[in-house]
């Protein structure tokens, strides 16, 4: 697994071919998927180690990807600690008791391995089974996880979330330390049983200037990512529209940067340093015609070239709406494209 094309990248090592995997190919478009998660709820599936397993692995299965990640919710380590939420069908993750004082964020426990022994059965089961493809553990960073207990839910203004942030420091400041300190421990769950690098998701940092990110993010998705470093895997850290924010998600501790679709790889590359990055294609390129979609991923993996290291995703997650059978193509377009 050491010299798998995925951990090479990571690594910015020379690679056999460009390394592709996809942000939510764990489910979302597969047929597979939805048989086995019929009639079964998003958290209730992310706690059942069998079913974890089964749908890691199926997109492996159908698309020979280079590396797996981990079938979960960036919410699933504070419903494992206690906190009363759930995610709903079309809207997503929903808590009950939206945190707004400093008594409700110590009331949240902070994580240990025996609230989530389900994550740790699911790891080493897949190690067994995925042999030499390596498997991305992931967590939610502490920005886009306190934007949901803020919130109550999802949000597009943030508009309590920076609230917080600006008008309660105090508060704000115990509540990212809190989130940062169960991600550490959750992707330190996920590492210990076997996965072989981690992604950190900050989907909503595109929320935030650089400046109120450095102030008030930066520190706590640093404590995540330097947790991750001391146990020796590659780190990769995502937001969505953070274009912005390149050179600081890099700093705080990433060794790959994921960009999204919106920014061109050969823009975003000086901007993260001597780091490698992933992505990104625009996810709906999909649903073009198969020679534009290739065109367009040759254009992508070209630009990677001038990184540490590339890895090649979308610039977000797969689609549901999205034919497998094209990811089936598009998989194989990547890993035959000639980088000599």
């Amino acid at each position: 697994m050491h010299d798998s094309a995925f951990l090479k990248a990571a690594r910015g090592e020379a690679v056999p071919h460009t390394p592709v995997w996809y942000m939510r190919q764990a489910g979302r478009s597969l047929p597979e998927y939805l048989r086995v998660r019929e009639g079964i709820g998003m958290l209730e599936s992310c706690m059942d180690a069998d079913l974890v397993t089964e749908i890691t692995l199926q997109p492996v299965r159908r698309y020979g990807v280079d590396a797996a990640i981990f079938f979960s919710d960036i919410v699933l380590p504070l419903k494992a600690v206690g906190v009363d939420l759930d995610i709903k069908p079309g809207i997503g993750p929903v808590v009950a008791s939206p945190v707004r004082t400093l008594a409700d964020v110590e009331a949240i426990p902070d994580l240990t391995a025996e609230h989530v022994p389900f994550i740790t059965a699911a790891v080493r089961a897949l190690v067994g089974e995925l042999g030499a493809t390596p498997l991305i553990g992931f967590a939610g960073a502490p920005f886009t996880v306190a934007s949901y207990l803020v919130e109550g839910g999802p949000s597009k203004e943030h508009a309590k979330t920076k609230a917080m942030m600006f008008g309660a420091p105090d508060v704000w400041d115990a509540l990212m330390r809190k989130i940062a300190g169960i991600a550490a421990a959750y992707l330190t769950v996920q590492v210990e049983a076997g996965a072989s690098a981690v992604q950190l998701f900050d989907s909503w940092a595109g929320a935030l200037t650089p400046a109120d990110y450095r102030q008030h993010v930066m520190p706590h998705s640093t404590r995540v990512l330097a947790a991750a470093g001391e146990l020796g895997v590659p780190r990769i850290h995502f937001g969505v529209g953070t274009s912005n924010l390149l050179p600081l998600m890099g700093e705080a501790g990433a060794d790959v940067v994921g960009v999204d679709w919106r920014t061109p790889l050969d823009s975003a590359i000086p901007l993260v340093g001597d780091r490698g990055v992933q992505g990104n294609l625009d996810p709906t390129l999909v649903f073009a015609p198969t020679d534009v979609m290739t065109a367009r991923a040759a254009e992508v993996i070209e630009a990677g070239r001038a990184a540490k290291g590339h890895i090649f995703n979308l610039g977000h997650g797969v689609i549901p709406s999205t034919d497998p059978a094209q990811l089936e193509r598009l998989t194989e377009f990547v890993q035959s494209y000639p980088l000599d």
